[in-house]
């Protein structure tokens, strides 16, 4: 007898499904060959700081003497309700039934069956480490999909455990550095501010690529300038030559002088080039290329998306979703034939097609690319928006093994104007639509004339007003992008060349996974410090104080420390480091902020801490969210302020202390100007409580 641990109920379900001639338990179910029960996802998480200190130093309150925190060895426990820190009713129960199952004297082997990435892995490790009294042998049923036939394999070719121990220490290892990063420096960061402010190995750099995207965009200064610009014939075949030269806004005349020589001169076609081409579809589905799309073209987030996907997956509508690559196992073609013969029933026209481009190991970590499943929903069964993603899987599916190619005839012509510029146009037709009848394609070049080459082109060149565009926000697509490859140099091509990003993906240089950027993203939705609205993201205020106080705090989680940590985690998963060496790198990074003795000329103290007295009223001034406050403030209206940061420079503790005892400090460099120009300056303390730059001249 083996008992099967499903990582959720409704996998459970499905493995029972397939199994078949099972009985319903008080939390399990019982049949000839298996045992089937399930965890509730997460049953059990890491221990907090409190749990590692004696008790004669737990507080209830966050203390900085405690920190930073590095266990000897880290201690799980039973998952706890946010709100009244107890364990919940229900995970005591399904925890109790499972530790009594694996007890079992007719249990003679235990089944991994969580989800097939590295948090799956470890989620059913860690129940069966604190159930199991006595050790078993351990299997895993890797699943794909979760369909009746995929199940059935699965369970016949389990293999043991032991042979997923790689992808378990990364696991392990994420979940430890995660844990240290966010535990630690979350604590430290909210005593020195007073605000809680989550910090985190992912979700900082996330907040901060918005937040530079948002500050380049406010501080644009848009500049107008003169474009020579002809566009001649009607709308179907227009002939629209924009020059690359730029005219100052003042030198309209200039820009003018031109357009008159350009007019005089008229257009000759120097050279036309036609050719036929056949026009590739877009790859299968990653989770991201699939977000993409969904949030581009039906502005849905990325929890909705992946929310959606996973019910299709529970299903057995369509393969495991959390997958980031756009390809598929070569062992798979036999499964891929069978899906095509089902989806050829609908009436599609496919045809099954052996190509690198859709068949590739090398592109694939540990999951395919998503496809539908040979099991085909009824048009009943799915809602609206269900139906708009498993479409966008299922067409996706179809363009890549469409049996008809989509033609397109190419034309580029180019113009010379009088030998002072030349001009190159683009143009497309499609004259076989092939897959595109099925999955979007918005061509990118516009029709042209038919024109031949030694033919004249008329000319109606005039200055055309424009303006230089700031950076764009970021959208679901290209935040998406950036995360997947944050180095990638050119990101104009990020959909067109994916060696570089796959080469990101295997040596963890991006920023989060495919399983877990979506929560990481919500979290930060969640926190307020970034919004989403009609697909763009933008930075809100809380993000802005969350990004600006770290780096007051020198705390840099930017996407080279992440990215290093990333790297760090793969190494751990190639076995070229240990568990143990990739959490040396992380505690020596929180070290570096988190000192036992502070640096005297940075530290700003804890928020609450005591600075000085208050040279106006005799209060005491302590440290602020901002800065430094009198505490005068409440009582007698007392308005002293000293901020943390002052023109770019970082006021420390030790330095507000002295301006409160002499009223003025001896002249300091460090200050940036609004022009961005380095200066020297005295400081002085007004008689209002503000701080207030003196000049030797």
């Amino acid at each position: 007898m083996k008992l099967i641990i499903a990582e959720k109920p409704s996998l459970a379900r499905n493995i029972v499904a397939a199994v078949g001639n099972m009985t319903k338990q008080s939390g399990f179910y019982s049949g000839k060959d298996y045992i089937v029960t399930w965890a509730l996802g997460h049953l059990f998480g890491l221990c907090d700081i409190e749990d590692y200190l004696p008790e004669d130093r737990r507080t209830p309150r966050w203390e900085p003497s405690v920190l930073p925190c590095f266990p000897e060895k880290f201690v799980f426990r039973l998952r706890r309700d946010p709100a009244t820190k107890e364990v919940d009713a229900g995970v005591r129960r399904q925890f109790e039934t499972v530790k009594a199952l694996c007890n079992r004297e007719d249990v003679e082997g235990i089944v991994n069956a969580g989800d097939s990435d590295r948090e799956g892995e470890i989620i059913i490790r860690i129940l069966i480490d604190q159930a199991l009294e006595s050790p078993k042998p351990v299997f895993r049923l890797w699943l794909p999909d979760q369909t009746d036939v995929t199940i059935r394999e699965g369970l016949d070719a389990m293999e043991s455990d032991s042979k997923y121990d790689s992808l378990a220490d990364e696991g392990f290892a994420r979940t430890y550095i995660d844990w240290l990063y966010g535990v630690n420096l979350t604590r430290y960061a909210t005593l020195k501010t007073g605000t809680l402010l989550r910090v985190g190995r992912v979700i900082v750099p996330v907040v901060k690529a918005i937040y530079d995207r948002d500050l380049a965009i406010r501080d644009f200064v848009p500049e107008k300038y003169w474009c020579p610009v002809s566009k001649t014939g009607d709308e179907n075949e227009a002939v629209e030559l924009v020059s690359k030269k730029r005219f100052d806004f003042g030198d309209r005349s200039g820009a003018q002088a031109l357009c008159d020589a350009y007019n005089a001169a008229g257009g000759v076609v120097t050279e036309v080039k036609k050719k036929k081409e056949t026009l590739s579809p877009g790859k299968l589905y990653s989770l991201s290329k699939l977000q993409n799309f969904l949030g581009k073209k039906y502005k849905m987030s990325m929890t909705e998306s992946l929310d959606l996907v996973q019910k299709l997956y529970e299903a057995g509508w369509v393969t495991y979703p959390r997958t980031n690559s756009e390809y598929v196992a070569t062992k798979e073609k036999d499964k891929i034939k069978a899906i095509l013969a089902n989806v050829k029933k609908l009436g599609y026209p496919v045809e099954f097609k052996d190509k690198k481009t859709i068949f590739d190991d090398s592109k694939i970590e540990s999951h395919s690319a998503l496809t539908p499943t040979y099991k085909i929903p009824d048009k009943n069964a799915l809602s609206e928006r269900e139906t708009l993603v498993y479409s966008a899987i299922l067409r996706r599916f179809v363009a890549v093994f469409c049996a008809e190619d989509c033609l397109i005839d190419r034309t580029e012509l180019k113009i010379d104007v009088g030998g002072m510029e030349e001009f190159v146009l683009k143009g497309a037709a499609v004259r076989q639509a092939g897959w595109t009848a099925f999955d979007s394609y918005t061509p990118k070049d516009k029709f042209l004339p038919a024109l031949s080459k030694g033919d004249r082109i008329e000319t109606a060149f005039a200055p055309a007003e424009k303006e230089t565009s700031p950076p764009k926000h970021y959208t679901i697509e290209t935040l998406n992008n950036y995360l997947k490859n944050p180095f990638r140099e050119d990101k104009a091509k990020a959909d067109e060349e994916d060696d570089e990003d796959y080469r990101a993906i295997f040596e963890g240089l991006e920023l989060g996974t495919e399983a877990t950027r979506t929560g990481i993203i919500d979290n930060a939705r969640k926190s307020g410090y970034i919004t989403l609205k009609n697909d763009v993201y933008t930075i809100e205020r809380p993000g802005e104080f969350l990004i600006e106080s770290l780096a007051d705090m020198n705390i840099s989680m930017d996407k080279y420390k992440t990215s290093q940590l990333g790297q760090a985690l793969k190494k751990v998963y190639r076995g070229e480091i240990t568990v143990e060496d990739s959490l040396d790198i992380a505690k020596a990074e929180i070290r570096e902020v988190i000192r036992p003795t502070p640096d005297p000329k940075t530290d700003t103290g804890y928020f609450g801490e005591t600075v000085g007295k208050c040279p106006l009223c005799g209060e005491e001034v302590t440290v602020s969210r901002f800065g430094y406050s009198c505490r005068g403030y409440k009582t007698n209206g007392c308005r002293l302020s000293i901020p943390r940061r002052f023109c770019g420079r970082i006021i420390p503790k030790t330095f507000a202390a002295y301006l409160l005892e002499h009223r003025r400090a001896p002249k300091r460099g460090g200050f940036v100007s609004k022009a961005g120009k380095p200066f020297e300056a005295v400081l002085e303390l007004t008689d209002e409580g503000k701080v207030r730059f003196v000049f030797d001249n």
